[in-house]
């Protein structure tokens, strides 16, 4: 008797099981290679980079590993980054799995979680890694665009980095100190992601940024954890929000 063949369904979910546990996998040791690269950018704008151990100011390479070389001191959170890089790159791959854009979205979620650690540390979205990954998004998506035959969703995504990154220029302009010259390139670049998928997803993830800040300004309000005169770092929210719209996608 033939072996019963599993359900196309039943197929299909453990496909993206796969993919999903690899992209996990991927994003333990994406966030480990992370790890040096945020402890040195963590610093206030005008500011040298972090060259030294901050327990026993041994000097650290251009690119210093995990942990101090001379007294293992754990360079950065405890295993934030692995952590945080690990969801992420599970998330999108499970979603995602073998999709040309895939790559594209990863490499963003894998940026987002570096810029939203030292965007958080010290309210600053480092130029150095967010101007060159404009080359690289548009690179990656322009490969999916092949890969896929859709030249017109690469069409798009110029069109939507261009709106989204206008939308926050804009306000930056409007309301100086509110929206910084970091939010505004990276809004750029999450609109590259954002408007790959559509403009309804572009709105959606416009739109929970700004959700996702007003929430938890009232709970941080609510709880006097800061004062009304405060300010969060939004990196963190335009990240966020723009994985959840990615995610949420029916594209």
């Amino acid at each position: 008797m033939d072996r019963p063949h599993p359900p196309h369904g039943s197929y299909r979910g453990a496909v993206h099981i796969l993919w999903a546990a690899g992209g996990a996998a991927a994003g333990l040791v994406a966030g480990g290679m992370l790890r040096p690269v945020v402890f040195r950018l963590s610093v206030p704008a005008g500011e040298p980079e972090r060259s030294t151990c901050p327990r026993c100011a041994a000097p650290l390479g251009r690119w210093p590993a995990t942990v101090c070389p001379y007294c293992g001191h754990l360079l950065g959170p405890p295993v934030l980054p692995e952590l945080a890089t690990a969801v992420v790159l599970g998330l999108l791959f499970g979603r995602y799995a073998g999709a040309p854009e895939a790559v594209a979205f990863a490499f963003l979620g894998v940026l987002g979680v570096a810029l939203s650690t030292i965007d958080i540390a010290v309210h600053r979205l480092p130029n150095r890694l967010v101007l060159p990954s404009y080359a690289v998004m548009l690179a990656l998506l322009g490969v999916a665009a092949v890969a896929g035959h859709d030249l017109a969703a690469l069409g798009r995504a110029v069109l939507g980095g261009l709106a989204l990154a206008g939308g926050y220029l804009t306000l930056a302009l409007v309301r100086p100190g509110q929206m910084g010259g970091g939010d505004v390139k990276l809004a750029g670049l999450t609109g590259l992601a954002l408007g790959w998928l559509g403009w309804p997803t572009l709105v959606v993830g416009a739109f929970l940024a700004f959700l996702l800040s007003a929430l938890v300004s009232v709970g941080l309000l609510i709880s006097r954890r800061i004062r009304l005169d405060g300010h969060l770092a939004f990196g963190p929210f335009l990240v966020g929000a723009t994985l959840l719209a990615i995610l949420g996608s029916n594209r």
